[in-house]
């Protein structure tokens, strides 16, 4: 058939579908819902969603606030772990009835003095980080919360504090582990804590998504690389039960068997 057999109607009638069907297709692809992983305190804070959900669960303590927003002066705040996550992470251990806990990597310590309210009083969290200039934030305010005691501050790197606590005999005595630390060692970092962690403890493990970035990881970045090869791994790690979650940055919730 050409176009000498069809009417000036028909064809104009044809031509307007058409262009109505591609931009429909071409708005609807821009309006899709899409989602989105951010931090409360970075691009979700201007989320309305995400205000609604620190307005209707946020119980944050007065101390861990007040670290919080003097977190929030600092130019690498991106770091912190958001509130919401802290307060899940917190409400997991205290269902597990943690007294051990490790934490690998401390940044200003909003979320050591979380999981150290979290525990009980003769409960300890051994932090460790390499960095005094951003514990020392932290140092007042957990004094202030009154619970200094139960936090072991180790700097130096957390591949040695690991290693010495298998020495010292206390493998699988920890209830709960928290990784949030340079990404290169994340799989180092996550086996000597699957070994000190005992059966039925949890692994938690940070920024699992990485902004998006383990999607379509560039070879030349080895910390989306490094990434993206422990999520893979740990799909297939019988050793444990998980849930990945689109908490904050992502969060991977390792139970072990």
């Amino acid at each position: 058939m050409t176009f000498r057999n069809i009417s000036r109607e028909a064809l104009v009638g044809s031509i307007t579908l058409g262009v109505v069907f591609v931009a429909g297709y071409f708005f609807g692809k821009k309006k899709s819902p899409t989602m989105s992983i951010s931090k409360s305190h970075c691009e979700g804070k201007d989320d309305p969603l995400m205000q609604y959900v620190l307005s209707h669960s946020m119980r944050e303590h007065p101390v861990l606030k007040k670290l919080r927003l003097r977190t929030m002066e600092d130019s690498w705040k991106i770091m912190m772990v958001a509130c919401e996550q802290a307060q899940l992470m917190a409400n997991l251990a205290k269902l597990i009835k943690a007294k051990k806990a490790i934490e690998v990597g401390v940044y200003t310590g909003y979320n050591t003095l979380n999981m150290a309210l979290a525990l009980p009083d003769d409960g300890v969290i051994v932090a460790c980080d390499i960095s005094e200039t951003y514990t020392d934030i932290g140092k007042p305010f957990w004094k202030e919360a009154g619970v200094e005691h139960k936090i072991d501050l180790r700097i130096q790197p957390a591949l040695k504090t690991l290693d010495e606590l298998m020495a010292a005999g206390q493998a699988e005595t920890f209830d709960f582990a928290f990784i949030d630390a340079d990404k290169v060692n994340i799989d180092n970092y996550y086996e000597k804590c699957l070994l000190l962690v005992r059966k039925g403890g949890l692994i938690a493990i940070d920024n699992v998504l990485w902004g998006g970035k383990v999607l379509n990881p560039s070879p030349d970045d080895q910390d989306t690389v490094a990434i993206d090869k422990l999520n893979k791994r740990l799909l297939r790690d019988t050793r444990i039960n998980l849930s990945m979650l689109t908490v904050g940055d992502g969060v991977t919730l390792a139970f072990k068997l």
